[in-house]
């Protein structure tokens, strides 16, 4: 298990300095009309005073006044969330306020089921190479033809299961069909728990990490070795019914550095007889007609 090293004094220091900042430069932006005060004849402040941010934020003067000035330590997620709806931060900027912070959102709303056009093009364009795309808990939000007849298709699943741990969990036909199975559910859950790291408190990811608890103890067992691994490329073999075993290579490609972050997983043939294989089924599928 990997120790958690602390932030030294000196970055700590940066980003208090940063957030002090950033909070000046948005309450300087924000009018007093816009929050419903009066702007009264004798403004000279651009945008709205320090007093007028900590009663909108229901916060002591003295306490938000430390935050400007770079002076406070372990402001709560509660604070944060009530300074970022008076200065109307959109998702962006509450999003760096937080992470000027250290501090995870409990507030942040589940990210984007909505494949964009050009994502969905690339997992089409990976044909027959099966394709899916993923955001960062394994959801498969949109997959290509060869992936629903190697792995099964994912439009056929209510949207709560169509996920990969889910799946590796409870599903009998990833059970039977992939033959590292069992190490897989380790690597990924190890995975899962490395990128919940940056996810601690997130409603979506702790309602999704509740429910497989609840249903798996094979899960729970796993869970419980706090195992973390790296997202590396790695060939797994697969036993499908009508031609037979699969070595693929798992390949991702992140479309996006930030949240909500999604990536192209591309099962990528470890021989030429996979890379055959994969052809005919292709071949096949098109002689039975549209999926």
């Amino acid at each position: 298990m990997t120790a958690v090293v602390p932030e030294p004094a000196q970055d700590r220091d940066v980003r208090r300095r940063e957030l002090a900042a950033f909070l000046r430069s948005r309450r300087e932006r924000v009018t007093p009309e816009q929050v419903g005060l009066p702007r009264g004849p004798r403004r000279r402040t651009p945008g709205l005073r320090r007093e007028e941010v900590a009663q909108l934020a229901a916060v002591g003067v003295t306490w938000y006044t430390w935050i400007e000035q770079g002076r406070a330590a372990h402001i709560s997620a509660q604070v944060l969330d009530a300074v970022a709806r008076a200065l109307l931060m959109d998702a962006a900027e509450r999003a760096h306020l937080y992470a000027l912070a250290g501090t995870s959102d409990p507030h942040t709303e589940a990210e984007c089921t909505v494949a964009s056009r050009s994502a969905l093009r690339i997992v089409e364009r990976l044909a027959p190479y099966p394709a899916s795309l993923q955001n960062a808990r394994y959801d498969v939000l949109a997959a290509n033809r060869p992936y629903a007849q190697v792995f099964g298709d994912p439009a056929e699943l209510p949207p709560d299961q169509r996920n990969c741990l889910w799946l590796l969990t409870t599903s009998e036909r990833w059970r039977r069909d992939f033959l590292d199975r069992d190490e897989m559910l380790r690597d990924l859950v190890a995975k899962y728990r490395a990128s919940m790291a940056e996810h601690v408190g997130e409603p979506v990811w702790e309602a999704r990490l509740k429910r497989l608890l609840d249903v798996s103890p094979e899960f729970r067992r796993l869970w419980e070795r706090h195992e973390v691994a790296p997202m590396v490329a790695h060939v797994k073999r697969y036993l499908h019914p009508r031609v037979g075993l699969l070595r693929l290579e798992h390949r991702n490609m992140w479309l996006a550095p930030q949240a909500p972050a999604q990536r192209v997983v591309a099962y990528v043939p470890a021989d030429e007889c996979t890379e055959e294989r994969l052809e005919r089924l292709e071949r096949l599928a098109g002689l039975a007609g549209p999926a």
